[in-house]
């Protein structure tokens, strides 16, 4: 007889299996792109659509790529998960200390864990957290602006960040659907009349302190996985947007970036207003607005233009999917400006923990010191990470559920697809969907995972003390966990 499981904590409460088999079809069907019901159409903007959309036929319902939960497949036991991975936590390639939690999603019950409250380096793992906090305090349907305003001067336009990391030159953009400057450039015109530009003011204060990360490695600002952190952006910071976008799959997402992104962009936006030298282009802050205007030129302060980027839905999905780090960094800062704390490293930090505590959430297992995990100080334990993907998946949570849309799944998208492809893996095939982190010595996955017998369940994996192996082989190693979870009925 198996023994009794452990009483559960709050976070193994009960979830809606039907809830989350709804938010699961949205996330794997697209979400918005084949379906928009309750409150997806109007976090994409779509709520005011009018009685022609109405009028037209709806689209079939799509059908699922992968197998939805099922409420009456069998709950793995204690004994039986903990018979299926114990024998793989002890893998050279693993290291030294290797954390695990494991918990039923349709009770929300653990039912394996084992340095499960250890705070464990996270990696990009942290990026689930990221996720859910700024759904959490921003909403999905959230667009964060870009702005010009009229400066002390006529002719003077001050271009404002609002955080926006997807902002795009033109047409040419690495992000597809995102606001362009080109745009804006038209608005700041027709605003100025006849007034012609003379000067760019590049107001890039929204993010004050280091725009490097602490903790993270020397390679990180230079590397093309990280960037300088700034208000003002384009193209995630990218050099070369158009053949980073050539080459994103064989670079795994790896780009040359500017070092002053702010006044790259301000540049960018001075030669689409017809400046043509650099010197036309300067760091200052916004006059405020109200201020004595001159004769026919608007009023210093004056909003001259605006351009958002896409909803927040949106945005956090790339963020998992790409395992994008420039991304996960700016979104940290829109936690923190929806908190008021300061849209620094630090506050998005503070934020992110006070949002945590908001949701119910154990936030004395999280400690943050960046929002990508490129920083080697965070910590994170893994019943918290699978508490943060319970939660997301529960009915009264519908805009936390916006992370699924974005995990990979197992031999098949993201940071996932060239995984589970081998025989001692090919288990988790389709069944697993993950975040992944990669540091060196640090090897992380979490996410959810169907059983052979249809349970669904979600897991964590951590480890920060691996060896100096080759990385695929220590990855390898973690998706045997999950494969064998997969592969068993663990009862």
């Amino acid at each position: 007889m198996a023994p009794p499981a452990p009483a559960p904590r709050w976070r193994r409460r009960l979830l809606p299996v039907t809830a989350l088999a709804t938010v699961l079809l949205l996330a794997l069907a697209g979400v918005a792109v084949v379906l928009r019901p309750g409150p997806v159409a109007g976090w994409l903007g779509d709520d005011d659509a009018g009685p022609a959309a109405a009028a037209q036929a709806p689209e079939p319902d799509p059908s699922p790529v992968l197998a939805g939960p099922d409420a009456n497949a069998p709950l793995p036991t204690a004994a039986g998960v903990r018979a299926a991975v114990e024998p793989l936590l002890g893998a050279a390639a693993l290291g030294s200390r290797v954390n695990i939690s494991v918990a039923d999603l349709t009770t929300g019950q653990s039912i394996y864990a084992r340095g499960g409250d250890d705070g464990t380096v996270p990696a990009s793992v942290t990026k689930l957290a990221t996720g859910v906090t700024v759904l959490e305090a921003r909403g999905p349907g959230y667009r964060i602006p870009t702005r010009a305003v009229a400066g002390a001067n006529p002719g003077e336009v001050v271009l404002v960040g609002g955080g926006d990391p997807t902002l795009a030159v033109d047409g040419k953009a690495f992000y597809p659907g995102a606001a362009r400057l080109d745009t804006l450039a038209k608005q700041v015109k027709q605003a100025l009349g006849g007034i012609a530009p003379t000067k760019v003011v590049v107001d890039s204060s929204l993010f004050p302190g280091p725009v490097h990360g602490p903790g993270w490695d020397d390679d990180i600002p230079t590397g093309g996985y990280g960037a300088s952190i700034t208000a003002l952006m384009t193209d995630g910071a990218r050099s070369d947007p158009e053949a980073a976008r050539k080459t994103f799959d064989d670079t795994h997402g790896a780009a040359d970036r500017v070092p002053r992104p702010d006044l790259t962009a301000g540049r960018s936006f001075a030669r689409l207003l017809g400046l043509g030298g650099d010197a036309q282009v300067t760091q200052g802050t916004a006059p405020p607005a109200g201020g004595a205007a001159a004769t026919g030129a608007p009023a210093p302060g004056t909003e001259l233009g605006k351009v958002e980027s896409q909803p927040m839905i949106r945005l956090v999905d790339i963020m998992i999917s790409d395992s994008d780090n420039v991304i996960a960094e700016a979104l940290a800062r829109q936690v923190a400006l929806a908190r008021n704390q300061p849209a620094s490293f630090v506050g998005g930090a503070a934020a992110m923990d006070e949002v945590i505590g908001e949701l119910g959430l154990p936030a004395d297992e999280i400690s943050l010191s960046d929002g990508s995990g490129l920083s080697r100080n965070n910590r994170i334990s893994p019943s918290l990470l699978t508490d943060l993907i319970a939660l997301a998946g529960k009915g009264d949570h519908p805009e936390l559920g916006a992370i699924f849309g974005g995990l990979p799944v197992g031999a098949w998208s993201g940071t996932l697809g060239d995984r589970y492809r081998v025989d001692a893996t090919a288990a988790g095939a389709g069944v697993v969907r993950a975040k992944t982190g990669t540091l060196s010595g640090v090897h992380a996955i979490a996410g959810l995972v169907t059983t052979a017998e249809g349970r669904l369940l979600t897991f964590a994996v951590l480890t920060d003390k691996a060896p100096a192996v080759d990385s695929d082989v220590s990855r390898q190693a973690l998706d045997r966990i999950a494969g064998a979870l997969a592969g068993c009925g663990c009862r």
